[in-house]
């Protein structure tokens, strides 16, 4: 009886396994084939346009506490087509007044759009002091979310697919060449980082590199 026992648990167990690589094969092998088999995937890509400004940031307080000095930062997400129209807004308390902005740039070459032309997407993934770790850090946008200022960029595409497309985008935060293949792959920001001041405002810019950098202005 105990070797009948075992019999059905090592089954039970290899069926668990088969069941779980198999998921994580089609599901692998669903992605690869969206990136490089959808019409409506590349031309939403190629519609990607050069962007020049995608959020900025504000000192709302800074003060002291036991000696510790604690700055409490507003950080501002704006829509791609118009840098007044804020899609994401919230404050944050960091202790410091170091703050460093965790961006992933996710490029699609020539091989993903099949125009010539590089296309990026600009995904903010959290803030954090100069005293914590990153994993420590404040979330801005939710890992395999879909962004709001990507809201409309997958439209044409079915559901499950934009599902697919976006846990695919972030997973590329734990492996930026997964997808090198098919012409996509990350870059990270997260060396973007600013000694902030009250009756400034840190507005993010894209280099000619697809490089996020901040720059420094006054608060009118």
């Amino acid at each position: 009886m105990k070797r009948i026992l075992q019999f059905m648990t090592t089954i039970a167990t290899l069926a668990v396994l088969g069941f779980v690589g198999g998921t994580f094969f089609y599901g692998t092998k669903t992605v690869h084939a969206l990136l490089a088999e959808s019409a409506e995937l590349k031309e939403a890509i190629a519609a990607l346009t050069h962007e020049d400004q995608i959020g900025f940031a504000k000192v709302v307080k800074q003060e002291e506490r036991d000696g510790q000095l604690y700055t409490t930062i507003r950080f501002v997400e704006t829509a791609r087509d118009d840098m007044l129209n804020r899609v994401f807004e919230k404050e944050y308390e960091i202790e410091g007044d170091v703050v460093h902005f965790d961006a992933l740039v996710v490029t699609f070459s020539d091989q993903a759009v099949m125009d010539g032309k590089q296309r990026a997407l600009y995904l903010w993934r959290r803030i954090y002091g100069e005293s914590m770790s990153p994993a420590d850090g404040f979330d801005i946008s939710t890992p395999g979310s879909h962004p709001e200022r990507y809201a409309d960029l997958l439209r044409n595409l079915k559901q499950s697919d934009q599902d697919l497309f976006w846990e695919a985008i972030w997973n590329l935060a734990n492996d930026p060449n997964a997808l090198q293949k098919h012409g996509v792959k990350a870059i990270f920001g997260n060396a973007v980082y600013k000694r902030v001041r009250p009756g400034l405002i840190y507005v993010f810019k894209i280099g000619a590199d697809g490089q996020i950098y901040p720059e420094t202005v006054l608060d009118m």
